[in-house]
């Protein structure tokens, strides 16, 4: 009886206290989860490589291109399957992985160099760009990449000095090398990618505005994609490929955006932002919750197929403001002009072109590079992109898709050649709880960007995406309101519903290596009336007027396992025409009606707008629980002997009690 019951107190202990999802982790000596890990496959990339194609060439190099990731993608599927005997012996994955990637990529590089050879010169050297490198996980932290420019290798890949954050060589915050949690995917991330935001030294810069400084700046409100609009494309990248990004984004503004779309299809389409003409599209990676939700991309590519696996989080508020430049007056953006800030490949490329900014409400003057933020209770998750805001003149987009566009000097100058436009400063904040560290995100969620499979989901990977649909019109009006040292909203808008944040200097515009999130959050109007029936509206700063929302894409109600409610600085506001208190039956959405956009008042209710003029848009589908991961279900996975234990217990009882009858 003794020996059946501890059997079953000794499973029931270990099962329960098994950490990582899907038992892939477990406690260590020091009381942190250590992750099972994951080989990283570390590609030479090409497209920066490819600086110069001729137009004639560009449509067939993108598909190539977007190619190759589908190569990488297909041989992480591969990967996952055989990861047991590769971690004995990384060379077993050579025959049935490694080497046939590698013919893969040779003959997509073959056909990149003939696209090119029939309408230009011949690159030279693609050829040696085929062979990619197995980098198998370190010590089981599943960080493993030491000598490709990624921060689990290096530490503190993209932070400059005084950045705050840590620089020891990527240790997590008790010195674990690499650290704990594989995250509900079982590719990252891992308990060393975050940083008590409290602990980072301010370190934004603020340079003087010289006398004839752009001093304006001009919001969009285009809503927080409440209506649930998500694919894993990206038509700058990989136009014509379906799953180009291999993550899902968010899109607000344009309502047409998929792989396929052409310029003529941007410019016809509708648009949820509050002026009408802004069909502008602004996309970036979905945050998600590791916490066992199925969300409906669970077994489909770009979500968890690629490792991109939990609830997708909603943010609480999306501000998009256009400012000026410190040294002078900006000019027009072209139409359709491109933009892509920060490098979706940072983790294995290096930092060259990455331009992530983390941080948390009431602390935008400290920003992190590599490592998403712990807030404290009652502020929120802030992730800033400060886009490049000097222009070549001629071209609305490059074969690399960034030579046309340049960062500003620290001084707001623009390389020889290049002229100032207006900088969209993007900024998006997410009611989400700082996740518990000590037990792998557990018992509060680890949270993560959306990444290609070989980027672990690693924070300095964040990037956004932007292609300007401005009428003429519009943008006339943006640059006289930017030159005129104006704050002009949306028509219709007012000055409520703004979050408070650290003053600075708006027009502030830097290099990727310093460049910083605005630390003063821009007004975020409030679209009170329909956009065509007001003008465009001067406004000025206000104090913080926001509503927390559930964590929930589409359908506005709280998902499986979602987490309690950390205390709020901030308060409730009903926002625009048709927003409605938290016990009003729907939540509005779209551009036409204001709806989705900062402060929403809560529901359970779906949205029944997702675009300019009401357009009708299906809601997220209600998430599904993991049957056998995480919690209870785990743990019940894994409790046979316990079975055992208490039939040996009960056997002990019966023959205790037979054993008592024959001596009386």
């Amino acid at each position: 009886m003794l020996g059946g019951g501890g059997l079953v107190a000794a499973n029931v202990y270990a099962s329960a206290t098994e950490g990582g999802w899907g038992g892939q982790s477990g406690p260590d000596a020091t009381g942190q989860v250590r992750s099972a890990g994951m080989a990283t496959i570390d590609c030479p990339d090409v497209g920066s490589r490819l600086t110069a194609v001729p137009d004639g060439a560009r449509a067939d190099v993108d598909r190539e291109l977007a190619q190759l990731d589908q190569q990488i993608a297909a041989a992480y599927q591969q990967l996952q399957g055989s990861a047991q005997a590769v971690a004995q012996d990384p060379g077993a994955a050579d025959e049935p992985i490694m080497n046939p990637l590698k013919e893969k990529r040779a003959e997509t590089l073959a056909r990149i160099a003939d696209a090119i050879d029939r309408v230009g010169d011949r690159p030279e050297g693609l050829d040696a760009l085929a062979a990619c490198t197995l980098r198998p996980a370190e010590n089981g932290t599943g960080t493993g990449d030491t000598g490709s420019g990624g921060d689990g290798g290096s530490g503190q890949a993209t932070a400059s000095p005084g950045d705050g954050a840590q620089q020891n060589g990527g240790q997590g915050q008790n010195g674990d090398a690499g650290a704990p949690g594989a995250g509900q995917g079982g590719n990252g991330p891992v308990v060393s990618d975050y940083a008590d935001i409290t602990s980072v030294q301010p370190n934004v810069p603020n340079p003087p505005q010289q006398a004839d400084a752009s001093r304006g700046t001009f919001t969009s409100d285009c809503g927080v994609n409440a209506n649930g609009l998500f694919n894993s494309d990206n038509v700058i990248v990989a136009p014509g490929v379906s799953n180009g990004a291999h993550h899902f984004h968010d899109y607000i503004g344009n309502q047409s955006n998929n792989a396929f779309a052409s310029d003529q299809d941007l410019a016809n389409a509708k648009t949820s932002c509050v002026d009408q003409g802004d069909k502008s599209t602004y996309y970036w990676p979905v945050l998600r919750l590791q916490n066992g939700t199925q969300e409906r991309d669970a077994g489909a590519p770009g979500g968890g197929t690629e490792g991109n696996a939990g609830q997708i989080v909603t943010p609480k508020q999306v501000t998009l403001t256009f400012v000026g430049n410190p040294r002078g007056k900006v000019t027009e953006m072209p139409r359709l002009l491109r933009i892509i800030t920060g490098d979706a490949k940072a983790f294995v490329n290096g930092p060259g072109n990455a331009n992530a900014s983390w941080s948390c409400t009431g602390y935008e003057d400290r920003q992190l590079k590599d490592k998403y933020p712990l807030c404290p209770s009652g502020s929120d998750v802030v992730r800033t992109f400060r886009f490049q805001s000097c222009w070549d003149g001629r071209n609305t987009d490059s074969a690399n898709h960034r030579t046309h566009v340049a960062f500003a000097a620290p001084d707001g100058s623009c390389p020889a050649g290049f002229e100032p436009i207006p900088q969209l400063v993007q900024r998006i904040v997410y009611d989400v709880s700082a996740p518990s560290l000590d037990d792998g995100g557990r018992t509060v969620p680890l949270f993560a960007v959306d990444s290609f499979p070989e980027q672990l989901h690693k924070p300095v990977t964040d990037h956004g995406d932007f292609i300007n649909v401005f009428d003429d019109g519009l943008m006339r009006e943006m640059v006289d309101c930017i030159n005129s040292g104006r704050t002009c909203g949306p028509r219709g808008g007012d000055d409520s519903g703004t979050t408070a944040s650290p003053s600075a200097d708006p027009g502030t515009s830097t290099a990727p290596d310093t460049s910083t999130a605005p630390t003063t959050a821009p007004a975020s109007p409030d679209p009170a009336q329909s956009p065509a029936e007001e003008p465009r509206t001067d406004q000025s700063s206000a104090p913080a007027n926001t509503t927390k929302h559930d964590q929930r894409g589409g359908d506005g109600g709280k998902g499986t396992n979602q987490q309690p409610r950390k205390p709020s600085a901030s308060t409730d506001s009903d926002r625009g025409r048709g927003s409605a208190s938290s016990a009003s039956p729907a939540r509005s959405t779209g551009s036409g009606s204001g709806g989705g956009e900062v402060g929403q008042a809560t529901s359970s209710a779906p949205p029944q707008a997702g675009g300019a003029g009401g357009q009708t848009t299906p809601p997220l589908a209600q998430p599904e629980p993991q049957a056998v991961q995480g919690g209870l279900a785990e743990t019940g996975a894994h409790l046979w002997p316990a079975a055992i234990g208490t039939l040996l217990a009960l056997s002990g009882l019966i023959m205790l009690l037979r054993a008592r009858r024959l001596r009386y």
